[in-house]
Parts: structure tokens; sequence; C-alpha cells
């Protein structure tokens, strides 16, 4: 991350639905996401969900931080993330949503 200004945040809420292949996902998209100078801040599994707006259960949100909003989405447009994508996550998880995105500080 640039020292000179805070990170960008995007927030993630996930139904896993097959632990194992979403492993093997998070295995061949982190060197990817680090090419684009991402990381993972927070990544919780959750036990019980109060109060949700996605339209699927929620059983992992996790927060994954980028120098830059244009480093966002280079890496979700990136040909080998969307390959190692559909390899993995598309089995691996049965809805998503982007809870939110903001430059951290």
């Amino acid at each position: 991350m640039a020292a000179d200004r805070p990170p960008w945040v995007t927030v993630w809420a996930l139904h896993v639905t097959d632990d194992a292949r979403y492993v093997r996902y998070r295995e061949a998209m982190t060197p990817i996401l680090h090419r684009f100078g991402g990381a993972f801040g927070y990544d919780l599994v959750v036990s019980e969900v109060k109060k949700t707006e996605a339209p699927h259960p929620v059983n992992r949100l996790f927060t994954i931080r980028f120098p830059d909003a244009a480093a966002c989405d280079a890496f979700f447009a990136d040909p080998e993330y969307r390959a190692a994508r559909a390899r993995h996550f598309e089995g691996a998880v049965g809805g998503v949503a982007r809870v939110g995105a903001f430059r951290e500080g």
C-alpha cells in the first residue's frame, strides 16, 4: 500500500457452500491479488447473522485492501483471476454480495 495515502478497502459477504473448493480458490487467487498490491484484511467465518441485505445466507465476511480503486478494478478484471474464479469460486460459493468500498482512514 502506498505510504502517502490510505488503502482502498472492499467488504464482502459470502455464502460458502464448499469449504475445500473455496480454500483452493483462495490459494489460486492470492498470488494474483498480491500482484495488484492487494491483501486480505479481516477474514471472518460467521456463526450467526442478525441482519443482512444480501439475498442469500452469509457465513463468511472479509475485507480486501488495495492501493486504490483502480487496482481493485484491474484485479477483478484480470483474465488470470477470472479463470481462477471460474475454476474454483463458482462451485464453492452460493452467493456473494459486495457490502461496501471505502478509502480507509
